[in-house]
Order: C-alpha cells, then structure tokens, then sequence
C-alpha cells in the first residue's frame, strides 16, 4: 500500500499560500492588539480604582479620601483577589457549595474589609454597605473588562484577507 507523497504536499503547500477563514462566531478573531502583560495591571488597578470611587460615590457609608487611598485600596483589592480569595475558594469549597454560593459572597466582603484595613482613609460602616459594595465593585469590573476584552478582540480596521 505505498501512497504517494505528492497529492499530500500540494493540498499542505495550498492551505499555507491561502488559509481557511477564521469562523466569526468563536473568540479566534484576528487581534487587533494585545495589551502587554504591565499594562494590563494598570488597567486592571485603574478598574478597581474606578470601581471605588462609584462605591464611595453611592453609598454614604463608604468613605474614602485622597488619591492615595483609592490607589492603595485598589491595589490590595487585586492582590487579594488573585492571590488570597482562590486559595480561600478552595479551602472552603465544601460550605461554599452547601451555602450555594453565599460564602463565595462573604470572602468577597473579607476581600474588601482586607482591603479597607490596609489603605489609609478607607472606611466602610455597617454589613449592608460592604455586601452592596461589592456587589457595586464586582458590576463596574465585570463591565470595565467586558469592554477592555472586546476592545482586544475587535477584528482590524482596513482590508481583510
């Protein structure tokens, strides 16, 4: 059964000169641009830092002074999200599937209360305030990243292949 090599070597040769369309309806769209790794923490921070600012801007109970203390809330509310909150995820998955994800939600205000007593000029006043907070801080960055995502993934402006 000897095959030859040619049919094989011509269809390879053709897909490489034109290549099949990338599919418009999963995310392996052509990037426009990639935000480098330094500046994505930026804008993650800069998130965050937007995200309190609203926080404080609708409940009375939160208060935060000065630029300072935004930058350093926000930078604590994302190391303890990335680092601190899986860990905890994982160590008390088992009262977070039995609460249906109600503990999930209190790790959440221990995040922010981490995050409050580390910067300086954070005060948060009462349970009610830190469960709508975060509720708040988790909305703003969900939407803030929905747009930076798709901003990424938008295919390129002029012709296409």
């Amino acid at each position: 059964m000897a095959t030859s090599a040619a049919p094989i070597q011509s269809v390879l040769r053709e897909r490489l000169k034109n290549p099949p369309p990338l599919p418009m309806n999963t995310r392996q769209r052509a990037h426009r641009f990639r935000l480098a790794p330094v500046l994505r923490l930026l804008v993650a921070l800069a998130i965050n830092v937007l995200a309190l600012w609203v926080a404080n801007g609708i409940f009375d109970g939160v208060r935060i002074h000065g630029a300072w203390a935004y930058i350093i809330g926000a930078a604590v509310l994302g190391v303890a999200n990335g680092i601190l909150k899986p860990v905890l995820a994982v160590l008390t998955l088992p009262l977070i599937v039995l609460t249906l994800g109600v503990f999930y939600f209190l790790i959440n205000i221990a995040m922010l209360l981490l995050a409050e007593w580390i910067a300086p000029n954070f005060s948060i006043d009462g349970f009610w305030t830190y469960a709508g907070a975060v509720v708040i801080i988790w909305l703003v960055n969900w939407a803030a990243h929905s747009l930076v995502d798709e901003i990424e993934t938008k295919r390129p402006l002029g012709r296409t292949i």
